[in-house]
């Protein structure tokens, strides 16, 4: 299986598809691919000129790695520069996501970021990869003692999509699940002792991406991550992706849900 493969879904009529599941080490669907093959999906109803610059998605209940979803896009509008997707997934059991996505037609303006590249970070090439499939590639950045609540990592997927900014905004959703639920477990002692202790349960409830510069899923980009709440169950998280040199290429949102199980 490749990125590539994973995002060429069977197109049943013109608003509902296919994406084909996968069997993750932990059972369930990988919450990204859900989302990245959603807004897929979504892509392939709007018109060609038409790019992804957010998504907001809601994990419903836990995907089934063995079967395959089926991608159901509601077209809200379709407006000149802005066209705005409903998705909904589903399995056998019913509903497991449900995304929302708008598109932009490019539109050059003056570029301002606020949200500086981190200092004292490692390059990629100095750090042991910690990647967890075969179209995966991920280089952790060691936790830093003053900042738990923080996680980083540089990824980067095998698979090369050229200029094609749809399909490398699916990679760059696919990546953006990965670190959210890490910033959690470390943010908090208790939370990190359950985890090594195997007393932990985590799942992603929500998620949202705002892309802002063309990427390039295939090169080495920073993902950081921090954990700025956790009450109820719930963290939240927010964070930043950053190109090697620099550029503010996208925001990344999540609430998870982690819970200590009773010993």
């Amino acid at each position: 299986m490749s990125l590539v493969r994973l995002f060429d879904l069977d197109r049943t009529d013109d608003v509902t598809f296919t994406g084909q599941g996968l069997q993750y080490p932990w059972g369930g669907l990988y919450g990204g691919h859900i989302v990245a093959q959603a807004l897929r999906a979504a892509a392939l109803t709007v018109e060609e000129a038409f790019v992804p610059h957010s998504l907001r998605a809601y994990f419903i209940r836990r995907g089934i790695n063995t079967q395959h979803v089926q991608y159901s896009v509601d077209k809200i509008r379709d407006g000149r520069s802005f066209c705005t997707r409903r998705v909904v997934a589903s399995q056998s059991d019913g509903a497991i996501l449900n995304l929302e996505a708008s598109f932009q037609v490019d539109e050059p303006t003056i570029e301002k970021s606020t949200a500086a590249f981190p200092s004292g970070v490692p390059k990629p090439e100095d750090l042991e990869e910690s990647g967890w499939w075969d179209f995966l590639q991920r280089r952790s950045v060691p936790l830093r003692d003053d900042a738990p609540e923080t996680a980083q990592a540089w990824m980067r997927v095998s698979d090369s999509f050229g200029t094609d900014q749809v399909l490398n905004r699916c990679a760059v959703a696919y990546l953006s699940d990965d670190l959210p639920n890490d910033c959690v477990i470390t943010a908090l002692p208790e939370i990190k002792k359950a985890s090594d202790e195997g007393r932990r349960f985590s799942a992603s409830l929500d998620h949202a991406v705002w892309f802002h510069r063309p990427v390039q899923a295939d090169e080495w980009n920073l993902f950081t991550m921090s954990c700025v709440n956790y009450a109820g169950g719930r963290g939240m998280t927010f964070g930043y992706v950053h190109s090697q040199d620099g550029r503010h290429l996208a925001t990344v949102a999540q609430e998870t849900l982690v819970r200590i199980r009773e010993s």
